[in-house]
């Protein structure tokens, strides 16, 4: 049975959504969810979630992509890259700390399989976007349970259409709030100059304290007390957005910058031990790689004077991928320390304050 998300719960979130409120409205988007569940060994509550802006189709394209880092205690491969030529190659997985060196390995394999003539024939090289946060409260972290083969497996199984939230992928074993936390997602619909395009967002929540939590502007995480788990920020947030908007790189670190006041909207001030690191990339202007193109190159783009909007849009996108994150997520009992529980929000608790707020949709 599907979990419900905000907006069902009646959530009042402005801005329009694309046809699954999520970043795979993005024509050619795909994505992949490997989610381990072994409550008798470790416990294994952990993932990878893949991110593929071209699908699987077998033709290496740059992806053109923007970056930021708002509190750097975390990790994103392949950044180095990014702001220097302004794109990556192949697909974006997420997954927990201890896991980024065999996600990395399996990406690596799968871009010089997939890309097996160009890396075959010529001088091509794997540079794989890998992010991560900590789900050691709630998953044996230290016991690397997390495998080439499942991150291929996220990878291969990378799908189109609605997608699963809470507790899948790289987000099965995240804390967001002191609630359970986990994958989330999003989507506006968006006009510039005069053309339709779509922002989508795809987060990997696992930050905040309960008494910083705000949603739509109502100061809820006051009121529910229960189940606290901690006094101090001690995770991350890993927010990818996406858009089909032909963006300048220059415009992408821009889009980039924008999750910052998404996630600040909940009330995280972006705490010290916090890897906030978010990842902007564009569909547009698909091309072979530089390595296999003339030296003449064209690219169009829209100017910054007119991305205000684009900018509103990822913002409320990102706003309301972590709250999806939360509603969609399941109680979990905690790993360390041990003996408590990691507890779902409650609906219709929060839908009673939202109500007094009047922020619930009638």
């Amino acid at each position: 049975m599907a979990r419900p998300r905000a907006r069902d719960l009646g959530l009042d979130f402005p801005g329009t959504p694309g046809p699954y409120n999520a970043l795979t409205d993005l024509p050619g988007v795909r994505v992949g969810y490997a989610t381990l569940i072994d409550e008798a060994a470790g416990p294994v509550r952990t993932g990878v979630t893949a991110i593929l802006p071209f699908g699987h189709d077998p033709v290496p394209r740059p992806v053109w992509a923007g970056q930021f880092s708002l509190n750097g205690n975390g990790e994103m491969t392949g950044t180095h890259w990014i702001q220097d030529a302004g794109y990556f190659l192949g697909p974006v997985c997420i997954t927990n700390t201890h896991s980024v060196g065999i996600v990395h390995h399996a990406a690596t394999r799968w871009i010089i399989d997939t890309y097996a003539d160009a890396f075959g024939d010529d001088y091509a090289w794997a540079l794989p976007v890998v992010a991560e946060t900590y789900d050691g409260v709630l998953n044996d972290i230290n016991g690397q349970h997390v495998t080439a083969a499942h991150a291929l497996a996220a990878i291969e199984g990378a799908v189109a259409g609605p997608l699963a939230e809470g507790n899948v992928g790289g987000g099965t074993g995240m804390v967001c709030y002191e609630f359970k936390g986990g994958t989330g997602t999003a989507s506006r619909r968006v006009a510039l100059g005069g053309d339709s395009f779509t922002v989508g967002v795809l987060v990997q929540a696992n930050h905040g304290i309960r008494d910083w939590l705000t949603i739509l502007g109502v100061p809820v995480g006051r009121e529910l007390r229960d189940d606290l788990l901690k006094s101090r920020e001690s995770g991350s947030i890993i927010v990818v957005l996406g858009t089909d908007a032909p963006l300048s790189p220059l415009s992408l670190n821009h889009l980039a910058r924008r999750a910052a006041i998404g996630i600040g909207r909940h009330g995280t001030p972006s705490g010290n031990s916090s890897g906030d690191i978010f990842l902007a990339f564009s569909t547009a202007n698909a091309r072979p790689c530089a390595q296999l193109s003339e030296a003449r190159q064209s690219f169009e783009f829209i100017s910054n004077e007119v991305l205000d909007p684009c900018y509103l849009a990822a913002v409320e996108a990102v706003e309301e991928a972590v709250v999806n994150a939360m509603i969609a997520a399941e109680s979990m009992t905690t790993h360390r320390p041990p003996g408590l529980t990691c507890r779902a929000i409650d609906h219709d608790a929060l839908c009673a304050i939202m109500r007094r707020h009047g922020r619930l949709r009638q």
